[in-house]
């Protein structure tokens, strides 16, 4: 039997989740996180088989969380979830060592299919991340300015043309408001914009902003 934690900030989306886990026959004990900090603690505690990550947590970035894990747990299975298209975030989740990335969207069967696969040490790749993998190789040497960001500057892009100012950041991220001052820069720099609307049109152009 398989062992999972859900780790996500919404309970509603929780208890969903665990719901279709215990209509899986593969799937034992299901456990619930709400934030980064609970979701390491329980881990610490307690034995998992793989973890379901929301990519978007409130305190703290998933991918972050993804990095902690990986450091602590380096044979733990994870399986990023998200809201957001397989573009913006798919391939820097594989390549930060999850072994699946699935939209919320996505169907029970294929959920309990990425489970199952994960738990054994593999990678569960749909069509279209394969593609997308594909061509960042192929691509590497034309990568748009956004894929040279950290995980983090990455973050503060997306908050910035959000709208939200440097201040309410550095509340969110429990960072301070020197730091993110500092990210914002590398961020302007990197992508070679001047201004917030430019910063604003140039992720509405690459389709970065939440759907």
């Amino acid at each position: 039997m398989i062992d999972v934690l859900i780790v996500d900030d919404h309970m509603i989306i929780r208890r969903g989740l665990a719901q279709i886990l215990s209509e899986g026959p593969r799937v034992g004990r299901v456990a619930e996180a709400a934030d980064g900090p609970a979701a390491m603690r329980l881990l610490r505690a307690e034995r998992f088989d793989v973890v379901l990550l929301d990519i978007a947590l409130g305190d703290r970035d998933g991918l972050d969380v993804l990095k902690s894990i990986r450091a602590e747990f380096p044979g733990l299975g994870v399986i990023m979830l998200s809201v957001y298209p397989e573009s913006q975030f798919a391939v820097r989740a594989i390549s930060g060592g999850a072994g699946a990335y699935l939209n919320k969207g996505c169907s029970p069967e294929e959920l309990l299919a990425a489970i199952a696969k994960v738990a054994t040490g593999g990678v569960y790749i749909t069509s279209a991340i394969a593609e997308l993998l594909a061509r960042n190789v192929r691509e590497d040497y034309n990568r748009a300015p956004h894929e040279a960001l950290s995980n983090r500057e990455f973050q503060v892009l997306q908050l910035l043309a959000q709208g939200r100012s440097v201040t309410e950041i550095a509340v969110q991220l429990s960072l301070s408001v020197n730091t993110i001052s500092t990210y914002r820069s590398r961020v302007f720099e990197k992508l070679g914009v001047r201004t917030m609307v430019e910063l604003v049109t140039y992720a509405a152009r690459e389709h970065l902003l939440p759907l």
